[in-house]
């Protein structure tokens, strides 16, 4: 008779947080502005017909933006909560975001690091401005004690604080 294994690990994640005073589609246009934005469809059929690691690479680095990173997907979270209401609501946008050549690198020393790549960016208004909000993917990866992978997530991360900055000022 087979048996089915199941564990558990916990984690414990830091949120990284800019707060920007400018208006929140300024913010948006400053991050679309960095990060690539492929027909993800075509993408993925790009990458299914490359034939070497090589010519995978270079549909990979074609779909990227001056950040790095390229939009894998899109949810108007705001655009689901107000629905419906009238006058003038936050907006609350999630952005799902990645280089698969990053993700690789992770994926190859911590299977599970396939979980968390690509990243999560939300992008909301508030009161006190428009937060640009990520989870640290150290924190994600740090449970699995694997400097390799830990060398390349703290470089994902500096990355991707680096581009909410900028969206930000």
């Amino acid at each position: 008779m087979e048996r089915t294994m199941i564990s558990t690990r916990r984690i414990s994640v830091e949120r990284v947080t800019v707060i920007s005073r400018k208006p929140f589609q300024e913010v948006l246009s400053k991050f679309e502005a960095a990060v690539g934005h492929p027909d993800i469809q075509e993408f993925w059929d790009r990458v299914g017909a490359a034939k070497t690691n090589s010519e995978m690479e270079t549909v990979v680095r074609s779909a990227l933006g001056p950040s790095g990173f390229m939009e894998f997907a899109r949810f108007d979270h705001g655009g689901v909560v107000h629905k419906g209401k009238t006058g003038d609501h936050p907006k609350v946008l999630r952005l799902v975001i990645g280089n698969p050549l990053i993700m690789r690198e992770m994926v190859k020393h911590v299977p599970d690091a396939g979980s968390y790549a690509p990243v999560t960016i939300l992008i909301d208004e508030r009161a006190d401005g428009v937060h640009i909000s990520y989870d640290r993917m150290t924190n994600f990866l740090a449970p699995y004690e694997n400097a390799a992978a830990l060398k390349v997530a703290k470089d994902l991360d500096t990355k991707i604080e680096a581009l909410l900055a900028a969206a930000a000022a």
